[in-house]
């Protein structure tokens, strides 16, 4: 039985009246990638700081790889802060190998993994540059290494994603996939969902602090009913009387007016709410066979954030469109 990188129990957070995490109990496997997902303010980084003993609980407990306190295994921990800083006049590689030699690795290991990993994620070019002629992106990067310089076993990123271009994103996303494939543990916090869609194996939803959802995207998509978009002008009783379609709604039409008018008199868009075990292809079928002229199928599956959207609710709207 594989023992959990990190185990929360009935943590809960108090800052006077305010309750900044609500009795939030969780596992982490060791070698997964767990994304902490919720709107701003929602409380994953105080959940975060109560981890690494940045700030201490109100009530509730905390094993961080097996022991009581992440203080007694700090060197087996990376972490990137939410309030992300560099030393502007050192130089990349330098900011790189001065961590992790502050994680305990002697002067020439630390510079030769500080090359390393600059090469490896496309900084070879800037090893001499002085962070302050760095991008944001590229200064972001850097701190990222600087973080896992020491080859820790569990890495906490705060927001990672933040202010990065779409090709600095996928780097990150292939810096955390490369740590995984080593069975390292990473944990992230995000409030947007198509990174935790397409690379972790575990997310945790919150919002106000409390757990709303533990599990696999998969697990996390089954929350909602599966759906199917349909746009006819013809009569879609045969549909709604199939055992596999629960529901049909009515839904405006995209653009207004100037959508009604395109589509001429009489067509209508409709959503099908079919059974989790529907066969899409069956219900097409049935359109041919009913002669219900179609401008519109669309059975695609739901995505994390129209789960989110629907368990989280108002709070994550914003975030989550981001």
């Amino acid at each position: 039985m594989t023992t959990a990188a990190l185990v929360l129990d009935g943590v809960t957070k108090n800052y006077g009246s305010f309750r900044a995490v609500d009795e939030l109990s969780l596992e982490v496997p060791t070698g997964s990638i767990y994304g902490f997902l919720g709107p701003n303010g929602s409380g994953k980084t105080t959940t975060l700081r109560i981890v690494l003993e940045i700030l201490k609980p109100t009530r509730g407990t905390v094993a961080v790889l097996g022991r009581p306190s992440a203080l007694e295994v700090r060197h087996r921990i990376g972490y990137l802060p939410e309030e992300k800083g560099l030393y502007k006049k050192m130089k990349a590689w330098a900011i790189i190998a001065y961590f992790a030699s502050l994680k305990g690795l002697d002067r020439r290991t630390a510079r030769a993994r500080a090359y390393e990993l600059l090469d490896r994620y496309g900084l070879e070019a800037f090893r001499e540059a002085r962070t302050e002629a760095l991008s944001k992106g590229m200064q972001q990067k850097v701190q990222v290494l600087a973080s896992i310089a020491h080859d820790p076993e569990l890495v906490i990123l705060d927001e990672p994603f933040s202010g990065l271009d779409p090709v600095n994103q996928e780097v990150m996303e292939e810096v955390i996939r490369d740590l995984a494939r080593r069975h390292r543990t990473v944990l992230f916090s995000t409030h947007v969902m198509q990174h935790a869609e397409r690379i972790c194996d575990r997310i945790l939803l919150i919002s106000k602090g409390r757990k709303i959802f533990d599990g696999t995207v998969p697990e996390a998509r089954r929350r909602i009913p599966r759906r199917v978009r349909i746009e006819t002008a013809d009569d879609i009783a045969p549909l709604t009387a199939r055992p596999d379609v629960s529901s049909a709604v009515l839904l405006p039409p995209d653009d207004g007016a100037e959508a009604a008018a395109q589509d001429g008199p009489g067509a209508h868009r409709w959503e099908l709410e079919v059974a989790e075990d529907a066969d899409t292809q069956a219900i097409l079928e049935a359109c041919f066979q009913n002669r219900i002229r179609l401008k519109q199928f669309d059975h695609s599956e739901p995505s994390l954030h129209d789960v989110f959207v629907k368990l989280v609710g108002a709070d994550a709207r914003e975030a989550g469109r981001r």
